[in-house]
Parts: C-alpha cells; structure tokens; sequence
C-alpha cells in the first residue's frame, strides 16, 4: 500500500454510473473522469509556524475533489490518485 507523505492523500475514484437517466449506456471513452473519491491514506499533516497542522479528511472519507490536481498511480493492478489535501473541495456526508 502507499503511504502518504505531509498533506497528500492517496484516493480511490468511485465509479460513477455507466448509464445516463434516459438509459443510454456510455462507453468509456465518452465518459469524463469523476471527481469523487473515497479517501484511503492521509499523511501526518503540514506545519505551520512550526505546528503540526492535522489534516481535515480521514480515512473512509467521500470527497470530491479538484479533477486535474491528481498524481495517478498504478500499483499491484490498481489505480489510485494522490492528492493534496488543499486540492479536496469538499466531505460528501451522507
């Protein structure tokens, strides 16, 4: 698994549906990457004025995030995004 350093985050996207509302089923090429992710690493946080800032998503977190800010990365057959935290727009709460 990777571990994150500072203020990143490894995420894993969540696939969204492959079919519109009208039943029109979409291929892959067609569809634009989802900006909703469920948070699987966070590092230890960034300093400030020499504190240690903790970071404001943890894990198992839905966010959304920022769709070009993303590091893709393939590891043992999977992908993954790293992201700063600073790049998350928001925690989907259910």
């Amino acid at each position: 698994m990777l571990k994150p350093l500072h203020d990143h985050v490894i995420l894993e996207v969540i696939k969204k549906e492959q079919k519109t509302k009208s039943g029109i089923i979409l291929q892959e090429k067609d569809q634009e990457m989802p900006a909703i992710g469920r948070v699987l690493a966070i590092g230890e946080g960034f300093y400030k004025d020499g504190v240690l800032q903790a970071m404001s998503v943890k894990e198992g977190d839905q966010v959304i995030f920022k769709k070009y800010a993303t590091t893709d990365v393939k590891l043992e057959g999977k992908d993954y995004l790293i992201i700063k935290e600073t790049d998350i727009l928001a925690i989907v709460e259910e």
